[in-house]
C-alpha cells in the first residue's frame, strides 16, 4: 500500500507494510488536526523504522534537510522514503496560462490532495478515489466551494511602457527594419483611412461605418505576425489585416460604396469586407457567428495537415454570446490549430465589462475549457506581435487552440450610429487616445532605433490623405451593380422561387418609380 502526500513544495512517498501503515496513521489521527501535512512528515523523519534520517544538531535547518532528502534512500526492509523540493519562477518572457488534461490514475493507487493536506482535515476514508468517467477524483468530508474568482488578477504581457521604451532589452530584436516600418505605415494609413471614411459617412455620402481607432496595434501587429496561408476571420474592427495582406485602400471604399467593382456586389452593408484569395473570410455583424465556424476550418486544416493555422477576432462583447462557449470547447475537444484573439477594448457598444461578467476578464475562461490562455497589451504592437506569433507555432506545431486577450480601449464611437458620449465622459476618451496612443508608443520606439523619422512621417501622410481621398471619389463615381445581380452568386443556375422574386421586384418598381434609386441599372 503507498500513500502520497503533497503540498506547494513537497512530494513525499512512503511505501511500507501494512502494520507501519495503520500505526502512523493512528498516530496522526490522535493529533490536533490543525497540524496537517507538517506532522505527518515529523513523524516520519523522527522514526528509525519509517526514515533513515535522524535530525541532529549540525542538520535541522531546512537547507540541509531539503539536500539529504532529494534523493531516495533503500533500506533492506523494503521501506522506501523519497522526498523533492520543488520551486516555481516568474519569467519576463510571454507566459501560457496552462492547460489540464485530465485521465485515471493506476489502479490500487490513493492520492491527497494539496488543499487536503495542508489543512489537515481529512479522515482515512477520504483519501479514497474513485474513478469517475474522465479520470480518478478524490473525496472529502468538507463542503468547500470553489472561489469566484482569484484577488490577484491574470498578468498583462508587455514588451514596451506607455513611452516607447522597451521594459525587457532581451526584446528588443523582436521584429526587423521592414517589418517594423511596415507595421507603423500601416497603423498609420487605417487611422487616416477611419477618419476620411467616418467623415464621408457624415457627408451622406456613405450609409454607415465603423472605425478601429485606438486598436491599431492590434490589426497590425496581429497581421504580421501570422502568414498568409493562416485563414482570418474577423468580427468587424480588423480591417488592418486586410491592409497588410494587399487589400488596397481603393478595394476598401468601393466595398463600403457597395459599387460593381467592390467585393460584395452591394448586397452587404459597408465594412463587411472579405477576399477569398487573401484568405479573409467575409465579415457578418451577427456576433460570434465566425468563432465555431473558425473551429471547423481549423479542424479541416488539422485533417489536411496543413502548415498553418484559423485566427478568429471577436470583442469582449461577444464573449457573452453562446456561440464563444461552444466554439471554445468544441476547440479544446478537438484539439484544432485555432488561435482566439479577444479584443478587449472595454465596451460591448454601451455596455462597459464591469456590467458584462464578474470573472478576471476573457483570459480565465479559456482555461476553464482546457485552453492555453494568455492576456497582453493591446496597445504595444511589440507584445501583441510576440504572443501572436508565438500562439501561432504552439496551434501549428502542437495542433491545440490558443486564446488570447488583447487589454486595448475603443477611442471611438461603436459606429455611425452610436454616441459614446452619452455613456462615458469625453476626458476618459480623450486620455486613451492621447496617454496610450498604440501609434504614438510604436513611432517613439521605431524613431529611436533610427527607423523612422519627421521627414517620413510627412510623406506617409500626405500620401495617405490623397490615397485616400482619392479612392473615396473612384468609389462614388463607379457604376452600381446591375438589379439582377441580387439574386445571383448563390445557386448555379437560378432557381425557381428566386426567379419569382425578381419578376415581382420588377414589377413593384414599374408601378413605383420614385421610391427606388435611379443610380442601379435594371
Amino acid at each position: 500500500m503507498k500513500i502520497c502526500v503533497h503540498n506547494h513544495k513537497y512530494h513525499l512517498h512512503i511505501s511500507h507494510s501494512l502494520s507501519i501503515l495503520k500505526m502512523s496513521m493512528l498516530l496522526f489521527l490522535t493529533r490536533a488536526r490543525t497540524s496537517g501535512g507538517k506532522f505527518i512528515k515529523r513523524i516520519i523523519c523522527s522514526n528509525p523504522i519509517l526514515s533513515p534520517y535522524q535530525p541532529t544538531s549540525s542538520s535541522s535547518s531546512s537547507s540541509s534537510l531539503r539536500s539529504h532528502l532529494s534523493g531516495s534512500n533503500n533500506r533492506s526492509n523494503g521501506t522506501t522514503f523519497a522526498f523533492r523540493y520543488s520551486y516555481s519562477c516568474s519569467s519576463t518572457y510571454a507566459t501560457f496560462l496552462g492547460a489540464r488534461g485530465y485521465s485515471s490514475m493506476k489502479a490500487g493507487e490513493q492520492m491527497l490532495s494539496e488543499e487536503d493536506v495542508d489543512d489537515g482535515e481529512y479522515a482515512l476514508e477520504e483519501n479514497k478515489a474513485m474513478d469517475f468517467p474522465g479520470g480518478k477524483i478524490t473525496y472529502t468530508t468538507e463542503i468547500n466551494f470553489l472561489p469566484a474568482s482569484s484577488d490577484k488578477r491574470v498578468q498583462c504581457y508587455r514588451v514596451l511602457d506607455k513611452d516607447g521604451y522597451p521594459i525587457s532589452y532581451d526584446m528588443l530584436e523582436l521584429v526587423s527594419k521592414e517589418v517594423a516600418q511596415k507595421m507603423y505605415k500601416g497603423m498609420v494609413t487605417l487611422n487616416i483611412m477611419d477618419k476620411f471614411f467616418y467623415e464621408a459617412q457624415r457627408q451622406g455620402r456613405l450609409s454607415f461605418y465603423l472605425t478601429s481607432f485606438g486598436e491599431e496595434a492590434i490589426n497590425l501587429a496581429s497581421a504580421a505576425a501570422l502568414s498568409s496561408d493562416d485563414i482570418v476571420l474577423a468580427q468587424y474592427r480588423e480591417p488592418g489585416i486586410l491592409l497588410w495582406r494587399g487589400f488596397t485602400v481603393q478595394d476598401f471604399a468601393n466595398q463600403c460604396f457597395g459599387n460593381n467593382s467592390g467585393h460584395g456586389k452591394g448586397r452587404q452593408m459597408p465594412i463587411h469586407y472579405g477576399s477569398k484569395s487573401l484568405n479573409f473570410i467575409t465579415i457578418s455583424s451577427p456576433l460570434t457567428t465566425q468563432l465555431p465556424q473558425a473551429v471547423g476550418m481549423a479542424y479541416s486544416l488539422k485533417m489536411d495537415k496543413k502548415d498553418s493555422c484559423v485566427v478568429a477576432f471577436f470583442g469582449d462583447g461577444s464573449a457573452s454570446e453562446g456561440d464563444f462557449h461552444a466554439a471554445l470547447n468544441f476547440a479544446a475537444v478537438m484539439d484544432a490549430p485555432v488561435v482566439f484573439v479577444c479584443r478587449n477594448n472595454g465596451w460591448a457598444i454601451s455596455t462597459p465589462v464591469t456590467d458584462q461578467f464578474r470573472s478576471d476578464g476573457i483570459v480565465v475562461k479559456g482555461e476553464a475549457y482546457g485552453i492555453s490562455s494568455i492576456r497582453v497589451d493591446g496597445n504595444d504592437a511589440l507584445a501583441v506581435y510576440n504572443v501572436v506569433r508565438s500562439a501561432r507555432e504552439i496551434a501549428i506545431s502542437e495542433q491545440r487552440p490558443i486564446l488570447i486577450e488583447a487589454m486595448t480601449y475603443r477611442v471611438s464611437h461603436h459606429s455611425t450610429s452610436d454616441d459614446s458620449t452619452k455613456y462615458r465622459s469625453v476626458d476618459e476618451i480623450e486620455h486613451w487616445k492621447t496617454v496610450h496612443s498604440p501609434i504614438t508608443r510604436f513611432k517613439k520606439w521605431v524613431e529611436r532605433k533610427g527607423w523612422w523619422s519627421d521627414k517620413d512621417e510627412s510623406e506617409l501622410h500626405v500620401t495617405a490623405k490623397k490615397e485616400v481621398t482619392h479612392a473615396i471619389d473612384e468609389a462614388e463615381k463607379e457604376e452600381m451593380p446591375p438589379l439582377r445581380d441580387m439574386f445571383t452568386d448563390v445557386y448555379d443556375e437560378l432557381t425557381s422561387n428566386l426567379m419569382e422574386q425578381e419578376t415581382l421586384l420588377r414589377e413593384t418598381i414599374q408601378k413605383h418609380p420614385l421610391d427606388f434609386p435611379k443610380d442601379i441599372p435594371l
